[in-house]
């Protein structure tokens, strides 16, 4: 079977909308959680949204932490070879940001996460000594790369409460007392935590999530074997890797290479017609070989644009994702990351489309035209900062206040996705051939 995780967290037509989509069938939860998520089913079913294949498909709720829920069960695990599937079959299904307002669901088979845990045994050093911090949610495929990287090599993972998690001195004070020698966080997190100093349980440390700042991987590149890695959720977690050298420097005007593709993975970085740039020449990441999804759940459209045949390889049925990243292959052999061709962005580790902000902002009363950005006006502070124009005719006194939007938005918004800052505007800056002018939008004043 496949999983698809529902973070609890998320607002009730969030939930309603990935149990909708992903037709799922068996819910796995805790009594505590259940109120909730059966609750989201039902408004969505009295909606009228959702039909008869929610109301008929979680039928059954298992709870996890109710010794009933294992009465009768087999306590032996049921072979491979009983059940006919193969590595071909679908793992799980994430949950992504949107461009068109709407989260979609990307379809992992278990081949790609077989690659996974075969490639961390050879990149990472994990073994039955290691101690692995689960820092990433459940909802994001960055807990996968954790629980298998530990699982599959008899090492311990450690969990913890999202209060002891949190990036500064609760991390810090947890990495300590459990003697972690393995974690992976986005920079952010990591500048938070400090000076490396009392912290000599940590073996191996793998960036991910956002471009490394040079300055961090200077930081700790001779305390641990330092890793940037990279890659998106629709190619299985991890597409390349550069293991930074204990004398590693940044090249002026550069930032982190993000190294090499891993195991059984391509990487072609290609001009906008889909031919290989010559060294050197800024390029579009497309990403071929193990690990490249199946495409989106019931998205055959966004699938046919992202996912294609791959023509480089004589590999049957082979096929390559285009990510919208920016890169180019060094003269050394690795690969220097350049940003993004779209408006697609990464805040402390988190995958956020801008217009599916957009979208939910434009719905809102009062609301005429909405257009978000991701701003870094003090370094190493990235931020969400909505501008808008009222709708026409909305008399001043009924406008609505900027508590009042973020409000709204925190009932079909996760809250890493909603704005700091609010700016309204008597009317949005454009470009000479009509399109908003990002650029000329001002800094919020706070």
């Amino acid at each position: 079977a496949a999983y698809v995780p529902v973070d609890p967290e998320y607002p009730a037509d969030r939930i309603a909308y990935m149990l909708k989509d992903s037709q799922a069938q068996v819910l796995l939860t805790q009594k505590r959680l259940q109120e909730h998520l059966l609750a989201a089913v039902q408004a969505l079913n009295e909606s009228g949204e959702g039909g008869d294949r929610v109301g008929s498909g979680i039928g059954e709720v298992l709870l996890l932490d109710e010794e009933t829920t294992y009465a009768g069960q087999p306590e032996g695990n049921i072979s491979r070879e009983g059940t006919g599937q193969t590595s071909s079959n679908l793992a799980y299904v994430i949950y992504t940001s949107g461009s068109t307002g709407l989260p979609k669901g990307v379809m992992l088979e278990h081949a790609g996460v077989c690659n996974l845990a075969t490639l961390q045994k050879a990149e990472l050093g994990i073994d039955e000594t290691s101690r692995v911090l689960q820092f990433a949610s459940f909802s994001f495929d960055a807990c996968a790369w954790e629980v298998v990287m530990t699982l599959s090599h008899g090492a311990s993972l450690h969990l913890s409460t999202k209060e002891r998690l949190m990036p500064g001195e609760p991390l810090r004070a947890l990495l300590q007392e459990r003697s972690i020698t393995h974690v992976t966080l986005p920079p952010t997190a990591l500048s938070a935590l400090g000076e490396p100093d009392g912290l000599e349980s940590l073996k191996t440390l793998v960036v991910v999530g956002e471009a490394c700042p040079p300055q961090l991987a200077q930081q700790w590149r001779d305390r641990t074997h330092f890793i940037n890695a990279y890659g998106p959720t629709e190619g299985t977690v991890c597409a390349t890797m550069y293991h930074v050298a204990p004398d590693w420097m940044a090249t002026p005007g550069q930032g982190v290479p993000i190294g090499e593709p891993v195991a059984n993975v391509r990487i072609y970085i290609l001009d906008e017609h889909r031919q290989p740039v010559p060294l050197g020449v800024a390029g579009e990441i497309w990403i071929g070989g193990a690990g490249v999804a199946r495409g989106y759940l019931n998205r055959e459209e966004l699938t046919a644009e992202r996912f294609m045949d791959d023509p480089f390889s004589e590999e049957p049925g082979a096929r390559m994702y285009r990510t919208g990243d920016l890169c180019r292959w060094r003269a050394d052999g690795v690969l220097e990351y350049l940003g993004r061709n779209d408006f697609q962005v990464k805040i402390r580790g988190f995958r956020i489309e801008l217009g599916e902000i957009e979208a939910r902002l434009g719905e809102l009363p009062g609301v005429r035209d909405a257009v978000v950005l991701a701003r870094e006006d003090q370094p190493g502070d990235r931020r969400l900062v909505a501008y808008w124009t009222p709708a026409q005719g909305q008399p001043k006194d009924e406008l609505p206040r900027p508590e009042q939007l973020r409000d709204t938005l925190k009932e079909s918004l996760p809250s890493y996705m909603v704005p700091v800052a609010f700016v309204q505007m008597e009317a949005l800056p454009l470009t000479p051939n009509g399109k908003v002018d990002r650029k000329a939008l001002p800094v919020p004043d706070v």
